[in-house]
């Protein structure tokens, strides 16, 4: 009950420059709870699909057998978006009489790079999304609960000089309103700048992983096409990979 009527008296002593800062670092506290549970449900969900993946990949008898799994059940996780943007490029490079669009152009090495350097980057701006947020709110919100206390404190000590007391008394309580706000904008910062840390280390560690199985799945891959670049047996069991759930939803981008 003190609590509730002690923070009634703190919102009733701020005019509204002062609650205009308040509110401002409430929306990047919530923001950034919302962004981190979030992301960190979704980190762990995707960790588990790709560590399932990869343990069908590297047991699949042939990247047959793989195109088919990711046919069936999607590429829902960074690896298995990988393998489909690469079979996606053997069907292409399979079917082409000749260059038809830029895509479509140079050595079939090339296009196999490039289809695997998309989903790269694809995958990359995806598990980065709401960090530049993060960050932002991590570096400005104790500059912003500190522009709160000083604002409160001019204040304080200017109504101070207009009634003449300035007795401890009378001095500790406007000016320990105006300290708050400084705490305020600490208690919001650090949170996101641990979770900022925290999700850069994990996507550093994912993008070195996904970069190292790009460089073996070019290897199986330019191998078949080296072998026999237009060979039906190559890609009857890789046809319609793009009919996959996450296939579409990156075709409507």
């Amino acid at each position: 009950m003190n609590e509730s009527l002690d923070l009634a008296l703190f919102w009733a002593h701020l005019d509204l420059v002062a609650r205009f800062v308040l509110a401002l670092l409430l929306f990047g506290s919530i923001t950034c709870w919302y962004l981190i549970v979030t992301k960190t449900v979704r980190l762990y969900r995707t960790g588990q699909r790709s560590r399932r993946f990869l343990k069908a990949f590297w047991e699949a008898p042939n990247l047959d057998a793989v195109a088919r799994d990711i046919k069936a059940q999607g590429s829902s996780d960074p690896f298995s978006h990988l393998l489909h943007h690469g079979f996606t490029a053997l069907d292409h490079l399979s079917r082409r009489e000749e260059a038809a669009s830029l895509i479509d152009a140079g050595a079939p090495d090339e296009m196999l790079t490039r289809a695997l350097r998309r989903a790269i980057e694809e995958d990359k701006a995806s598990m980065e999304f709401g960090q530049s947020f993060l960050a932002t709110v991590a570096s400005s919100a104790p500059f912003v609960g500190l522009f709160g206390t000083v604002w409160g404190i001019y204040h304080a000590l200017a109504a101070i000089s207009l009634t003449g007391q300035s007795t401890l008394d009378k001095v500790a309580g406007p000016v320990g309103e105006a300290l708050v706000m400084t705490g305020i904008g600490l208690a919001v910062a650090i949170p996101a700048a641990i979770a900022y840390n925290a999700f850069a280390r994990v996507n550093r560690n994912v993008m070195s992983r996904l970069n190292s199985f790009a460089y073996d799945v070019f290897n199986f891959m330019a191998t078949g096409i080296k072998a026999s670049p237009r060979k039906p047996d190559n890609t009857d069991s890789r046809d319609k990979v793009m009919d996959s759930p996450r296939a579409q939803a990156h075709a409507a981008r």
